[in-house]
């Protein structure tokens, strides 16, 4: 019983002492530069504060503008196939598995 007195002593020492420290920072700390701003670039208010186009990536991410390309045949396959589907299925709902489930995200749709 004693020893486990003292090993809940020293895990109460170490949690309350563990992250303390009197160091001002390493050498990787003291080379950061502050970002142009306090505020997020998604922050409304930050059209007012900062320059958006500054805090922008250098190069955008080509999958993106393969995502702007792609979005209308995405749509196209939406409108041709898939809502077609889903009415379709709706009609005889025990027969393709459609539930209610389905048809309030079906109703969702814009």
């Amino acid at each position: 019983m004693p020893g486990l007195a003292w090993s809940s002593l020293f895990l109460v020492v170490l949690l309350v002492t563990g992250c303390s420290s009197t160091r001002q920072g390493t050498a990787v700390e003291q080379d950061y530069i502050a970002p142009m701003s306090i505020y997020s670039t998604m922050d409304a208010t930050s059209l007012v504060y900062t320059d958006p186009q500054a805090a922008a990536p250098r190069s955008d991410d080509p999958r993106r503008w393969l995502g702007f390309f792609l979005h209308p045949v995405g749509q196209l396959v939406d409108y041709a196939i898939n809502r077609p589907l889903y009415a379709v299925a709706s009609m005889a709902p025990y027969v393709f598995g459609y539930t209610a489930e389905d048809a309030m995200l079906d109703s969702q749709r814009r």
